[in-house]
């Protein structure tokens, strides 16, 4: 019966680290768009998962919006959002340094949040699941149909833009302006617009995930910094602009995650992820399946 009971709570744990290291890829996948793009990090990326929450929440519990509609009209929302950044904050700054548009990138995430409060106020919000609120279970363990949506939507999402970024002529020149942007504007890609257009994508992306977590986490004008330190630390570990890294270490993180609060202490699990962060960061810089690219995070 124990070894039974051992192995339930094994699988549970599993489930709980699955669905959270979903999230935290999906985030990761936003930082290494606008990476790959513009050789910078976005901390407002945060804050894009929490609009994209939050506005789902209005439309299909204040509006009563049928859940496909609220979707596509929460992403197009929250990628219009990214694109004013990007216009009135990113776009009119000459010769940037990346330090520099980092710091702008913290500004915006304080701003996203302070309006997100003063719309939306400080409670957390509740948003109907997608299918069935009801666990089913496997070997013992249980599982919501959430999750699966989360974990569905997430592979569908890397596999799209994995594709979008090799195969596509718009996504060789997002990362030709990453790799060199003199360079690229000589070859006559327009490398303000491609800029914008990774900070569009970005949005959508962390709209996709507040619109997809916000069942089982319910949402709130505050989440925004956890979920971009989470995100970030997990774009670093797999290894920044690697989107295929970031959904391995995602995965890896939340079971960590998931393992570490229930055999040793919930309380530890944030200090577990980053604590995780840190000795990647020690060992190697560049993350586990990066390239040395990542070492121009030394420059910051």
């Amino acid at each position: 019966m124990d070894s039974g009971g051992g192995f339930t709570d094994l699988l549970q744990f599993i489930f709980m680290g699955l669905q959270r290291g979903s999230i935290y890829a999906l985030v990761a996948m936003g930082f290494n768009i606008i990476y790959n793009a513009t050789g910078i990090i976005n901390f407002a990326q945060g804050e894009f998962v929490v609009l994209g929450g939050l506005m789902m929440v209005t439309l299909t519990m204040g509006f009563t919006f049928s859940i496909p509609f609220a979707f596509l009209i929460t992403v197009l929302f929250v990628m219009a959002v990214g694109i004013l950044m990007e216009r009135f904050t990113i776009n009119p700054v000459k010769n940037p340094t990346v330090l520099r548009l980092i710091i702008i990138t913290i500004a915006v995430s304080i701003i996203l949040e302070g309006s997100a409060m003063i719309l939306w106020g400080k409670e957390s919000h509740y948003m109907r699941h997608f299918s069935s609120d009801e666990t089913f279970e496997i070997l013992g363990a249980t599982i919501l149909p959430q999750t699966l949506w989360i974990i569905g939507i997430l592979i569908l999402i890397v596999i799209g833009f994995m594709l979008f970024f090799n195969f596509t002529m718009t996504g060789k020149c997002m990362r030709a302006c990453a790799i060199n942007r003199d360079a690229a504007r000589l070859m006559g890609i327009n490398d303000r617009k491609m800029v914008m257009l990774s900070f569009a994508l970005s949005a959508g992306i962390g709209a996709v995930a507040g619109i997809i977590i916000t069942p089982i986490i319910q949402m709130d004008f505050g989440r925004g910094t956890m979920l971009a330190i989470k995100g970030f630390g997990t774009a670093v570990v797999g290894g920044l602009g690697n989107s295929l890294g970031g959904l391995v270490a995602g995965i890896l993180l939340g079971v960590i995650e998931a393992l570490g609060a229930g055999y040793i202490s919930s309380h530890y699990m944030d200090a577990i992820a980053l604590l995780i962060l840190l000795i990647v960061l020690f060992i190697r810089p560049s993350g586990i399946f990066g390239s040395s690219e990542a070492s121009k995070l030394k420059e910051f």
